[in-house]
């Protein structure tokens, strides 16, 4: 069996991105590591170049301005790295930027690539999330936050990343995976809130169509207020994973919330009242069909 583990990313230094983490964190389970590094305004190159020499490969490119709607530079960007990944690979795992996979589930998730190398059916393997917010120490405690998602998929080039990124389809159909008890950590709410404020500008201009210039000028000498903005926290008393320690001890701003806070309209305060009590998450939206084995 042999895995490839890919990733895109630009202006990682810019906007706090932890990539080092992201890509170190999969390396051990991984035979080689793709990299679609888009053209960037720092030393984002030089930062993937010197994590692993030798085990990992880049393919640099250029984001297009033509798919700034939507965030579908972000799938095309993912894809781009998926179809650099060479035949013999059999499975491919999939990491984001602000991502990182707990070591805890290294072995699981091997397992279960090794489990169902044979069983063609299975497309895919899905990963618990847990989505941390203002600080490491609080996580998202709603359904605003996607509890699971795709992270391994077979090495099948009729396989393409979704809208966004968040997940993967093959030929339009959503895939057949299999649940695996392994953990993602994202952290993409977690910086600074000077860089928070300038990544959520930047990020507007790949969703709403505008030039980044034009988003980012509204992040000039502004800080994201992470109190004002959420729906609703919970306190986590867990472990990170160990790649994240360097970047969890230079923890420098304060986040305090109010965890008894509820932001949401009347049908989403229902809705959570009745996941609360039931651990259903009704209506939800799920990009993936669960194999009943």
């Amino acid at each position: 069996m042999k895995v490839c583990g890919f990733t895109f990313i630009r202006n990682a230094g810019k906007f706090d991105f932890p990539i080092v983490e992201a890509i170190t964190s999969v390396l051990p389970i991984c035979d080689h590591v793709v990299v679609a590094v888009g053209k960037s305004e720092d030393d984002t190159r030089s930062m993937i170049e010197k994590i692993a020499p030798g085990k990992i490969s880049i393919v640099d490119t250029e984001w297009d301005e033509q798919l700034k709607e939507g965030g579908r530079v972000y799938a095309s960007e993912t894809n781009k790295a998926f179809d650099a990944i060479p035949a013999e690979y059999d499975w491919c795992l999939y990491i984001q930027g602000d991502e990182a996979l707990h070591e805890k589930s290294l072995p699981v998730v091997k397992a279960a690539m090794q489990k169902h190398l044979e069983t063609k059916e299975v497309e895919g393997l899905l990963f618990d999330y847990r989505h941390f917010y203002g600080s490491y120490d609080y996580v998202g405690d709603c359904r605003h936050w996607y509890r699971k998602e795709i992270r391994v998929i077979r090495n099948n080039k009729s396989i393409r990343s979704y809208k966004d990124a968040q997940g993967f389809r093959k030929d339009g159909q959503k895939l057949k995976v299999v649940p695996v008890k392994a953990e993602v950590y994202h952290y993409g709410w977690v910086r600074h809130p000077r860089f928070m404020k300038q990544k959520v500008e930047a990020v507007k201009a790949f969703y709403d169509g505008i030039s980044e210039e034009e988003a980012l000028k509204k992040a000039t000498d502004q800080e994201f207020n992470y109190a004002e903005e959420f729906d609703a926290l919970a306190r986590f008393d867990g472990t990170h994973p160990a790649v994240m320690s360097e970047r969890i001890a230079r923890l420098n701003w304060d986040f305090h919330p109010d965890l008894s806070k509820i932001n949401m309209k009347l049908k989403y305060r229902l809705l959570y009242w009745i996941e609360k009590r039931t651990g259903a998450r009704l209506f939800e939206y799920r990009n993936y069909r669960i194999l009943k084995r």
